[in-house]
């Protein structure tokens, strides 16, 4: 009988997550299952590779020596959905993801289009929820992956980089600066701030390259916080103050000529989007074709 690459997946799964409850959660299967696929693959090899206590699960000697290449299976595995995916055609079933805020709301709708036009017959259920609950769902409800603002170093999880996002200073059509590509961070200083809240995504990639060049908080004018994207941008419209926001997020106002992006001279605040899965986790083929397209997307925009 042919090595099942299959049972070599359930197996490194089972391993990296530390229980059988846990991969079948992971895997889309029942406990059973999982259990009976480890079994088979024991049998193969004439070996136990898993001992089983009622406190922990352990691996054999053997299952320490197989881990490696069920890794390598996994791995291969998972590499060639990637190859494959700019290659398809006809695509079904559904996508099951969760996006932090600014993406969810205000990213992937856009881009979502596009995909969903390419492949009419798949459906979309998306979250939007932030790192923490995405990371939870993930590891606890079998969400199969999730795209937040930031990398995140959480043990069994991988954050690989899929999109790229600008953060640029806002301001209200009529504002003086509306005549001018760039401003120096000096006149910036000196403006009304409406920001985002402490802790968000937005803040932290401001305040750390803003520190870069010598600008902490409080020499900042901020005159109010807000907790969410469309609060700052109504607040901006209003003339209370200028932010600094994701370019993903007003290209709905841009195009209204409510708000313009201005450059702010030898300041660059770049950032990155990453999707999050578990390291054990092969991504269904829809996922890895949403991903791609993402990545494209994102590059034409």
């Amino acid at each position: 009988m042919a090595l099942n690459v299959h049972q070599l997946h359930i197996f490194y799964t089972v391993a990296e997550r530390g229980s059988f409850s846990a991969a079948a959660q992971s895997l889309h299967m029942t406990q059973p299952a999982v259990t009976m696929q480890v079994q088979a693959l024991e049998e193969r090899f004439g070996t136990k590779l898993l001992n089983r206590t009622t406190k922990k699960l352990e691996l054999t000697e053997a299952g320490h020596r197989l881990l490696p290449q069920a890794r390598k299976a996994v791995e291969l595995m998972r590499d060639t959905d990637v190859l494959m995916v700019s290659y398809i055609e006809d695509l079904k079933g559904r996508l099951q993801f969760a996006a932090s805020l600014t993406i969810g709301e205000y990213v992937l709708p856009r881009l979502l289009g596009s995909f969903l036009r390419r492949f009419p017959e798949v459906s979309v259920n998306m979250k939007v929820m932030n790192t923490t609950e995405i990371i939870d769902e993930i590891a606890h409800h079998g969400l199969d992956f999730g795209i937040i603002e930031a990398p995140c170093e959480v043990a069994g999880f991988v954050a690989e980089p899929v999109m790229n996002d600008e953060l640029m200073l806002v301001i209200p059509a009529e504002h003086p600066f509306a005549s001018r590509d760039a401003v120096t961070l000096e006149e910036v200083i000196r403006e009304p701030l409406v920001l985002r809240e402490k802790g968000s995504g937005t803040r932290q990639i401001m305040e750390e390259e803003l520190l870069r060049h010598g600008i902490s908080e409080s020499q900042l004018h901020v005159i109010s916080e807000f907790g969410s994207t469309g609060a700052v941008k109504s607040a901006v419209e209003a003339g209370l103050g200028l932010s600094i926001l994701s370019v993903w997020t007003i290209k709905h106002e841009i195009a209204l000529g409510l708000l313009k992006p201005v450059r702010i001279t030898g300041v660059s605040f770049n950032r990155q989007f990453f999707a999050i899965r578990l390291q054990s986790s092969l991504l269904p083929v829809p996922a890895e074709a949403l991903l791609h397209d993402l990545r494209r997307l994102s590059h034409d925009q």
